[in-house]
């Protein structure tokens, strides 16, 4: 089971983007990279990157393209284990318009999954309800809904879009959103888009959710963002990710 046990305050790295500001305006926004310190992980893995909520452009690409090769570039310098030992999670919209100048929209985020896939052994994750996920897929790509899959001696399991009006993309109604993330409790990482609500007050989120889940041992989420981004609970912990990326480095073995 991982457990978050220490978030480092400095951040290793960051990423400059272009971010949808009020009033249909463009502004430049800062991306931290930071660590959370767990227990052990596999043989084989030494860390996990969990993101979400990438809704920027950097120099005509989307957001995520610059983490994954900011990522890379941190590893290459020791800063990371090496990205051979690293896996990645992703809790969904990872798509900005072009021009960054208003928020949502929905479109094409098969670069962004791509481009971890091309330096890391896997990604896996659920789609956003901004994500069109048409053409997200690769060998090492695994996109979850309603199903899970073991990677490297964890068990991960997920349910993508969110709760509402089921003709728009990426929802769906609340009783068959609850249905699809009860048939996939069994797991030791539990990847959604929606967030269950946390356990401070400015932790928001769907108290319906975090009911159904309190079984679970990990919850990665993003959706809303929450100014502290974990929540511990009796049986588990909560880690919101919206605009965030945060790595979780295991122990030196």
């Amino acid at each position: 089971m991982i457990q978050i046990q220490a978030i480092e305050p400095e951040p290793l790295g960051l990423v400059r983007y272009l971010n949808a500001a009020p009033g249909g305006r463009t502004e430049v926004a800062r991306l931290e990279i930071v660590r959370e310190r767990v227990g052990f992980l596999a043989d084989e893995l030494d860390a996990i990157v969990c993101c979400s909520d990438l809704q920027g452009m950097v120099n005509g690409e989307l957001l995520g393209v610059s983490v994954a090769a900011e990522l890379e570039q941190l590893a290459d310098r020791g800063l990371l284990p090496p990205c051979a030992r690293t896996g990645i999670v992703l809790a969904g919209d990872l798509y900005s318009v072009p021009a960054a100048n208003k928020r949502g929209g929905y479109g094409d985020v098969a670069s962004v999954w791509q481009a971890f896939a091309a330096r890391f052994p896997w990604v896996v994750g659920v789609a956003g309800n901004h994500d069109d996920m048409t053409h997200v897929a690769g060998d090492t790509i695994h996109v979850l809904e309603g199903t899970t899959i073991e990677l490297d001696g964890l068990r991960f399991a997920g349910v993508g879009g969110i709760i509402g009006n089921p003709s728009k993309p990426g929802r769906r109604d609340e009783d068959a959103h609850l249905a699809q993330i009860a048939s996939v409790l069994a797991c030791d990482v539990l990847v959604l888009h929606e967030e269950p609500n946390g356990h401070l007050d400015d932790q928001i989120g769907n108290a319906n959710i975090r009911e159904l889940t309190e079984s679970v041992p990990l919850i990665v989420c993003g959706h809303a963002h929450w100014t502290q981004p974990l929540s511990t609970r009796a049986r588990g912990q909560i880690l919101n990710v919206d605009a965030r990326v945060i790595v979780l480095q295991a122990d030196v073995k």
